[in-house]
C-alpha cells in the first residue's frame, strides 16, 4: 500500500473528537491508528497502513499517513 492508495484522505478527521475518528478511520480500512499528544516525538518510519492522529483537548488536530 502507497500513500496514494491508503485507505482515505487522513485530512478528512481534522476537527472529530478523537474517538469518533478512531473508529471511522478504522471502518475506513486504516491498518493502524495512532493518537499522539501535541510535540510528541515519534520515529520516522514510514508505514503507509497507518493513520497518526495529534489529539488536543480531545479532538484530532492534525492527521497525517505514515
Amino acid at each position: 500500500m502507497s500513500q496514494q492508495n491508503a485507505p482515505g484522505d487522513a485530512t478528512a478527521y481534522v476537527g472529530l473528537p478523537a474517538d469518533e475518528a478512531e473508529v471511522r478511520a478504522r471502518a475506513d480500512g486504516w491498518q493502524t491508528v495512532r493518537r499522539l499528544p501535541k510535540d510528541a516525538i515519534v520515529t520516522m518510519e514510514f508505514m503507509p497502513g497507518r493513520l497518526n492522529l495529534t489529539v488536543e483537548d480531545g479532538a484530532v488536530t492534525r492527521a497525517w499517513i505514515g
